[in-house]
């Protein structure tokens, strides 16, 4: 059985879409807590934290613990508490090409048997007005996201060219979540049959 560590309603979507069958489980995991200077390292460290973390896991179930960053060069943008937050990131982003990084770790519990990995996108996004940075932040979207936007939603017009899975940068790459999986049990990822479709981004909205 799959368990999803994760408080995120995007990474439970794009399991349900992939078809694959798991349960949602909560993490006490306090990922604030966890800094690290690579933001690669960052977003790794945090997901296995998160895995790792996880709550009411019997031994043997496997973990997914999954966790998403946003780096302009090397800064790390985090997830904004606020709108002020999210404007002054998307004042950053503005014009620019960023990478955004989802770590999945796999564990199974009651072992030290862990699979890693790391999916990476270049997400090139248009120069913003700051009428529209003001519009977008002020309707909460952003907030609580990594870079202070969300893709799949309405800061899609953003955007201008997202070199790799558009899924990396919502927050779950699905096939490498059933890479990892081969890793650390038998057999395939429940209920998985191949990659997520495309235009997942439009799929998403409500």
């Amino acid at each position: 059985m799959l368990y999803l560590a994760s408080q995120s309603p995007q990474r439970a979507t794009l399991l349900t879409r992939a078809s694959v069958v798991f349960t949602l489980v909560a993490s006490n995991c306090r990922e604030d807590d966890i800094a690290l200077p690579l933001p690669q390292a960052l977003a790794i460290e945090r997901a296995r934290a998160k895995a790792r973390g996880a709550v009411g896991v019997p031994d043997g179930g496997v973990v997914l613990g999954a966790d998403t960053v946003v780096a302009l060069g090397r800064e790390v943008l985090g997830s904004p508490a606020d709108a002020a937050g999210c404007a002054a990131m998307l004042a950053k982003l503005s014009g620019t090409t960023h990478q955004v990084m989802t770590a999945h770790c796999l564990w199974r519990t009651g072992s030290d048997l862990e699979a890693v990995a790391l999916s990476t996108a270049r997400v090139t996004m248009r120069p913003l007005s700051a009428q529209e940075i003001a519009d977008y932040a002020a309707s909460g979207e952003g907030v609580g996201k990594a870079g202070g936007y969300a893709i799949q939603e309405k800061a899609d017009r953003f955007v201008v060219e997202v070199q790799g899975a558009i899924e990396t940068v919502i927050g779950l790459h699905v096939p490498t979540v059933a890479k990892l999986w081969r890793e650390v049990s038998d057999g395939g990822l429940p209920g998985y049959t191949g990659p997520t479709s495309t235009g997942l981004q439009k799929a998403l909205r409500p």
